[in-house]
């Protein structure tokens, strides 16, 4: 797994756990980039890049798409370490 570059921003909550579980599940961004615009949803690689990174907001929508293609609650996209 390729480390991290930057340090995660402060701007959404589920960017790192999209990035860890996408990186769990051996996605690379342009193929999760690709699912998502066959679902509808309007995004690029550097959109992703920065929603990862926490550095953008998630809207909605995207969090419905990322959660279906990862085969994951959306729940699970938004919850913090306990």
């Amino acid at each position: 797994m390729k480390p991290r570059k930057a340090e995660y921003g402060d701007k959404n909550i589920c960017g790192a756990n999209i990035e860890r579980i996408r990186k769990q599940q051996g996605l690379k961004q342009t193929a999760l980039v690709a699912k998502m615009q066959i679902l509808g949803v309007d995004i690029n690689p550097s959109s992703l890049s920065k929603l990862e990174g926490q550095t953008r907001i998630a809207t909605d929508i995207e969090l419905k798409a990322i959660a279906k293609i990862l085969c994951v609650s959306m729940e699970e996209l938004v919850q913090t370490e306990k």
